[in-house]
């Protein structure tokens, strides 16, 4: 495993993956406590990167606003009530 200094620069596919590969590692029960415990650790921060690109993504989204019609008036915030 590598330490957590490669992760800030992993794609949010990749740090998805390598999250599920440690979640399976720790299901299986098979490995050494000291191990686990850095792979937990490791596991932390790639779950906290992965909701950062997430909440990054989520302000760029815009949804598009409709007039009464039905027609296109301009966007807003995706969250905006």
């Amino acid at each position: 495993m590598s330490d957590a200094n490669d992760i800030p620069a992993m794609s949010f596919e990749a740090a998805v993956a390598q999250l599920e590969s440690i979640v399976e590692q720790l299901e299986r029960g098979d490995v050494a406590l000291d191990k686990s415990i850095e792979i937990y650790e490791r596991g932390e921060a790639l779950k906290a990167h992965c909701e950062k690109l997430l909440s990054a993504a989520e302000k760029r989204i815009e949804k598009i606003r409709l007039d009464r019609q039905g027609q296109p008036t301009g966007t807003e915030p995706l969250d905006a009530e």
